[in-house]
């Protein structure tokens, strides 16, 4: 089954985002996302070798679900079987692409890989993997981190404004203006650069996906391979064209590293309660960025094993800084 599960987690004073997918053993049987409630079934709690729940094994999310609720779905967790159906073939006529831009274009030549190094995947029944807030939707940003992504946008167009992309007001370009090269071409970027600039100073003018670091933390996407050992659980996320990482998460009881040692995916610290692992993540770098969440993102994750087929992944993901109530 690939199912998801509602939980509401906000922790008093802080910003709570909560996320719920459930992962299907690669070679399972699957089934439609189910409005029932997740029951573990007898034989979800199988054992290692040590004593340790097991959640090893290949897994993956088989549907295609917004992280977002569409306002077209406001007040509703689940679609029909019809609008499921609707969709499918909706989404399945799509161009992708299969679609060319004139010969000879910077679109046309951008578009190098056609569809069928694509994968499309079933709609799923639910609206949103967002259960918490219950309206499936972000949290507004705060002031201060609206200030800091305009600021890095507003530099973005800066060294945009001279290339055909804003002399023809192309999307890319949206909220900026075509004119003369900007002296703002020799200026750092506000912010830890992840995005594209108009500029190849150097390796980090560059977006992280052109330089092969494209995976991010928390993960919804993909494929994970989970193998134990006692004391430790490691997770190999297969992200991208060669972008997979290994992640390794102590189990042992050991405390967080100092808050002065930044990592790229943060650190991450486990523990089991009954069956579940929880896994606490802090100390990330400020050139991490989810959703514009830099060194104050914290996720607390958990993963279940439902049964043979089936592990709930929950991530509550926080950030006052980032993120209004």
């Amino acid at each position: 089954r690939c199912e998801m599960r509602s939980r509401v987690l906000i922790p008093i004073g802080l910003v709570a985002l909560t996320v719920a997918v459930s992962l299907l053993a690669v070679g399972a049987q699957s089934a439609k996302d189910s409005p029932k409630p997740i029951t573990p079934s007898p034989g979800a709690a199988s054992r290692t070798a040590w004593g340790d729940p097991d959640l090893q094994g290949i897994w993956t999310d088989v549907y295609e679900t917004p992280l977002q609720r569409p306002g077209k779905y406001a007040g509703r967790e689940f679609l029909t079987e019809e609008e499921v159906a609707a969709l499918d073939k909706q989404r399945s006529a799509i161009l992708r692409r299969d679609h060319r831009e004139p010969q000879g274009s910077e679109r046309d030549v951008s578009g190098a890989y056609n569809a069928v190094f694509e994968t499309v995947r079933p709609t799923g029944r639910r609206t949103s993997l967002v259960v918490d807030p219950p309206d499936g939707r972000i949290p507004a940003y705060t002031p201060d981190a609206r200030k800091r992504i305009d600021a890095y946008r507003e530099f973005q167009l800066a060294l945009m404004q001279a290339t055909e992309t804003c002399k023809k007001k192309d999307p890319a370009c949206r909220g900026g203006s075509y004119g003369p090269p900007s002296p703002r071409r020799a200026e750092q970027a506000p912010v830890y650069n992840t995005d594209r600039l108009n500029r190849s100073d150097g390796p980090e003018d560059r977006s992280l996906a052109e330089r092969c670091m494209g995976a991010l933390l928390p993960d919804f996407g993909g494929y994970r391979r989970i193998v134990q050992a006692p004391g430790s659980v490691s997770i190999f996320y297969d992200t991208g064209q060669g972008q997979g990482w290994q992640r390794v998460i102590q189990v042992n009881g050991s405390p967080h590293l100092p808050a002065s040692v930044r990592q790229r995916f943060g650190d991450s610290r486990g523990r089991w309660e009954g069956n579940t692992l929880v896994v606490d993540v802090t100390n990330f770098s400020p050139k991490s960025d989810y959703r514009g969440s830099r060194e104050g993102l914290h996720l607390v994750e958990r993963f279940t094993r439902i049964d043979a087929g089936t592990l709930e992944y929950i991530v509550t993901i926080e950030d006052p800084a980032t993120w209004t109530m």
